[in-house]
């Protein structure tokens, strides 16, 4: 609102984003996370929560100086991402295969295993709740995430990376580069470390991705086309619309 710088944030470009993929290959082939079991990274999931909880007020702040949204709507924001690192924390242990009736005196059963190293790209409009939505159900999997926040909200997202060591996830678990999507986010999606893009922002980019997805043959999950826009007219009762 008033041109007041507010902070002074890394800019993450391909050599940096290349860094973040090496360091979460390593912790996902890793002993100290492969063979950690699913009831522990629930634990840690839920300790995440805890962190986020317990630092809610200083959360708050840097949500609202990043994004300028009201501190009610980023309460509300805030509520949404603690509430998904507990559901998470509980699905660590229902992610079940099942045994497949074959003939003869056979057992063929399935495993679900981890993607891998996940890359997370998250848009400007709900930094924190889009975050852990990312985060969340990736680590519950047992993957490694690196998340780039959009480059004009990058604060929440360095604090949770801060928040989530300090809950005991291990070293390049979870790696956040803050740039600029046209460096930090294309080089994540191009890069042949990573094995599934999870994308939410812009139908353009969305197709984009999709596109150089295929040639590293990359799972991707695309959340794209923000809708709901709102038309204020002279006649309206600008204090409701406001609100």
């Amino acid at each position: 609102a008033t041109g007041e710088v507010v902070a002074e944030v890394a800019e993450a470009g391909e050599a940096e984003a290349a860094a973040a993929v090496e360091a979460a290959r390593r912790a996902y082939e890793s002993a100290e996370w492969r063979d950690l079991d699913a009831a522990d990274r629930g634990a840690l999931l839920w300790r995440i929560a805890d962190g986020l909880e317990a630092r809610q007020e200083e959360l708050l702040r840097l949500e609202v100086l990043d994004t300028g949204k009201p501190i009610r709507e980023a309460r509300f924001d805030l509520r949404e991402a603690i509430d998904a690192f507990r559901y998470y924390a509980g699905w660590a242990t229902k992610l079940e295969g099942s045994t497949i009736p074959v003939r003869g005196k056979m057992l063929n059963y399935t495993v679900r295993e981890p993607v891998g190293v996940v890359a997370g790209i998250i848009p400007w409009n709900f930094p924190l709740e889009m975050a852990a939505w990312k985060v969340a159900p990736a680590l519950a999997c047992g993957n490694t995430v690196v998340l780039k926040p959009a480059e004009q909200t990058p604060l929440t997202a360095l604090e949770l990376a801060v928040i989530a060591e300090e809950a005991g996830l291990p070293a390049g678990v979870l790696n956040v580069v803050p740039g600029p999507g046209e460096t930090a986010g294309a080089a994540l999606v191009q890069h042949p470390g990573v094995d599934k893009v999870a994308f939410t922002g812009s139908t353009a980019v969305g197709k984009r991705i999709v596109r150089e997805a295929a040639e590293t043959l990359k799972q991707v999950s695309l959340e794209l086309g923000g809708k709901s826009p709102n038309i204020v007219f002279e006649d309206a009762e600008l204090e409701a619309a406001a609100r």
